[in-house]
């Protein structure tokens, strides 16, 4: 009686997740665009850091997701078909750069890893058992397969809202938030327009997050 119990939790578990998974993807086709146009970069550096102690202490996979897609400017859909040759060395040391053909562009670019992305790799090389042939965020559902790009929402809202941000996250946000703190720290907004391939300057500022920012420290600054 105990072991049909068991099986049948097991099984109302995975309908469970089944069921979830299949509302995300409605909601996901639904609110895509929306998605990229509405979520914000997570602008305070204290939170971030937050959302990193937060991570590593749940999941070096996840925290590798978070640090690796603050830090590069990649697309998610690019980030979760990494493998983790793409990130390791053959004798199992962290990669200096990732090379990458773009899926929605179709070029071919370069992104290195800084200091912080080679430390989450060492990190998550640390309690990795598998291949290097294997997906880097590979789901714990079936056999080497990676996870959806609404297991990667779930995962980045769930941290975000776990140290009390309350902005609205999405996918977009690590893409955004690498955007806004490169601008913030002094890089030239035509080479970020390059980086994220749009046709114009004015467009990579409002995807950062920046329009409004400066728009409101004008007011702010002015005290007649």
């Amino acid at each position: 009686m105990f072991l049909f119990l068991a099986f049948l939790k097991r099984g109302l578990d995975k309908l469970l997740n089944i069921v979830y998974d299949t509302i995300c993807n409605i909601m996901n086709v639904r609110t895509e665009g929306r998605d990229m146009e509405f979520v914000q970069p997570i602008r305070d550096k204290k939170k971030i850091e937050d959302m990193k102690k937060w991570l590593i202490a749940q999941s070096p996979r996840d925290h590798l997701l978070f640090v690796l897609g603050i830090n590069s400017g990649l697309r998610i859909s690019d980030i979760l078909k990494m493998k983790v040759e793409d990130v390791i060395t053959e004798k199992g040391k962290p990669q200096a750069a990732y090379e990458l053909r773009e899926q929605k562009t179709g070029k071919t670019k370069k992104f290195p890893f800084g200091k912080n992305v080679q430390k989450a790799v060492e990190s998550f090389l640390s309690d990795f058992q598998g291949k290097r042939e294997d997906y880097l965020f590979a789901s714990r559902k079936g056999e080497n397969t990676p996870i959806t790009r609404q297991h990667a929402w779930r995962i980045i809202n769930q941290a975000a809202r776990s140290v009390g941000i309350t902005d609205r996250i999405g996918t977009h946000t690590l893409r955004k938030t690498f955007g806004y703190h490169a601008y913030k720290a002094g890089t030239d907004i035509t080479l970020l327009q390059q980086i994220f391939n749009h046709s114009a300057p004015s467009i990579t500022l409002r995807y950062i997050g920046i329009q409004q920012d400066d728009i409101d420290q004008v007011i702010i600054n002015l005290n007649l």
